[in-house]
């Protein structure tokens, strides 16, 4: 491992300007942020994308990757439906096809991404449009997933972070978030158990791949150079 320290947003958001205006001019910069479920990468990819757009209004966007969930009507035929969220239920040739769309495409030249909708639990196609944002936060879980057709994903990223975070806290939030979807309680341990933290041991191992490991501390950050 290397080297350690503590950041703020607005450093982080200063580091990723810093590398981003180093990339070939023509395209755009994309930061990928890997992470376990209810990590907090939404979350931080969002004040990520704020800290930039206050450099530079427009600068940047985020580009979820819950937009290619598979529909619950394609789960559901296949039988999968019970095991949403693992690797084998996201739509990854679209995934990684629309990555590269978006890598290649110069500012200015718009580029739909679909959306994940959590009250019809169903992607929405081109949720967001880019624009002219030169900067794109990725955000997702398996980003950094070294498996057949996943470990393609990395080469689309400029740089990729992992933010790590605590499992107590994951099951807390993963619970909230499963009883406002929904679900009862029974329910929603259920999924907890047998398909959450199965998905984020599995997200856990990807660390390794990443560029560095944000902890959070607080308001901040403490930051890990991997490689």
């Amino acid at each position: 491992m290397g080297r350690s320290a503590l950041a703020s947003v607005d450093d982080l958001a200063a580091r990723v300007r810093s590398t981003a205006a180093a990339v070939e001019s023509g395209r755009r910069f994309l930061l990928g942020l890997a992470g376990p479920p209810a990590a907090g990468k939404s979350t931080l990819a969002a004040e990520l994308g704020s800290a930039l757009n206050r450099l530079d209004e427009g600068l940047a966007g985020v580009a979820p990757m819950d937009g290619f969930h598979r529909t619950n009507q394609d789960l559901g035929t296949a039988g999968q439906l019970g095991i949403k969220g693992q690797p084998q239920t996201f739509d990854l040739a679209g995934f990684t096809g629309a990555l590269s769309e978006l890598r290649s495409a110069a500012p200015g030249v718009r580029v739909g991404w679909p959306i994940y909708d959590r009250e019809i639990h169903d992607p929405v196609p081109d949720g967001v449009v880019f624009h002219r944002q030169a900067i794109v936060v990725v955000e997702g879980n398996y980003l950094l997933l070294d498996k057949p057709g996943w470990k393609d994903v990395r080469g689309f990223l400029d740089e990729c972070w992992y933010l790590a975070a605590d499992q107590e806290l994951i099951e807390q939030r993963l619970y909230g978030r499963h009883l406002a979807g929904g679900k009862t309680p029974a329910e929603a341990r259920a999924r907890i158990a047998n398909s959450d933290l199965p998905n984020a041991a599995l997200v856990a191992r990807t660390a390794r791949r990443a560029d560095l490991v944000l902890t959070p501390r607080g308001d901040r950050y403490l930051v890990r150079e991997v490689r």
